[in-house]
């Protein structure tokens, strides 16, 4: 039988739509997912489930290349492009084409809005990174979490897109749909509305989309293709230290940390 919580009780799940209206919902949050669909986060969770060590995300071009000095591989993107003096941008299909040649390295990564999203977010105690790719993963993770979640698409400079506000819809429809989390903000339940008209025909729905047109006059529809395909991905990035990690890798290095621990009490 299924059993719902006292609403008193539940966590509260809500979307943000973009960086520039995270002020106004920052208080009260632990955890954040930070979206960006088309195709930051699409691109970091594809590269740390095909073999990169590490990712340092930064706000701007002149901070990646300053740790692309240090020997990162430099990764930078603005406008859809990759910026003159770096090898890779935010394709998630080059980081599946190079995974040989990239295994086991750390990658500074600029982007136009997701490292932006990424980077507001950083002051919380939690931040894990979202997509379509990883959908379902993530879900099952987030509904083992007793504490608030809120959900920050990166927009597009700073404006709402539909993308990102599809994939946050998913996301707390689930947790929503579960009985362990409510949701107080319209912002949250237009996302959720708009994730379930577009979920049964997502590349017709976002056809129009402002970005998907960006990306497709830059010939980079498999890009696109990739991105919007649910659950093709099973990794969860965290950000620990500055760098996002493999959310495995993360807990066992707590694991381990807390063995020493253990062993050195003793």
């Amino acid at each position: 039988m299924f059993i719902t919580q006292s609403l008193s009780t539940l966590n509260y799940v809500e979307v943000c739509f973009s960086p520039a209206e995270y002020p106004l919902y920052r208080e009260n949050f632990e955890l954040v997912v930070v979206i960006d669909v088309l195709r930051a986060t699409s691109a970091i969770c594809t590269a740390l489930e095909n073999g990169i060590s590490k990712i340092k995300p930064v706000a701007s071009v002149e901070e990646a290349k300053s740790w692309q000095k240090k020997g990162f591989v430099g990764a930078a993107e603005r406008n859809g492009e990759i910026v003159e003096g770096f090898d890779l941008g935010n394709s998630p299909v080059a980081y599946i084409e190079r995974a040989a040649e990239l295994e086991g390295k750390t990658v500074v990564l600029t982007t136009t809005n997701g490292t932006k999203a990424i980077d507001i977010a950083s002051e919380k105690k939690t931040v894990v990174i979202g997509s379509l790719n990883n959908l379902d993963a993530l879900c099952d993770w987030l509904l083992t979490r007793d504490e608030n979640i809120l959900i920050l698409g990166s927009g597009w400079k700073d404006k709402f897109n539909l993308e990102d506000t599809i994939c946050a819809g998913a996301i707390a429809d689930r947790l929503i749909g579960s009985g362990h989390f409510k949701a107080d903000e319209d912002s949250t339940v237009a996302a959720k509305f708009i994730y379930r008209s577009a979920r049964d025909n997502m590349f017709a729905f976002l056809r129009a989309s402002s970005h998907r047109r960006r990306l497709r006059r830059l010939n980079l529809s498999d890009d696109v293709k990739y991105c919007l395909t649910p659950n093709n991905l099973t990794t969860i990035p965290i950000l620990k230290d500055g760098f996002l990690v493999r959310l495995e890798d993360a807990q066992k290095e707590f694991t381990g940390q807390a063995r020493k621990l253990d062993i050195s009490a003793s």
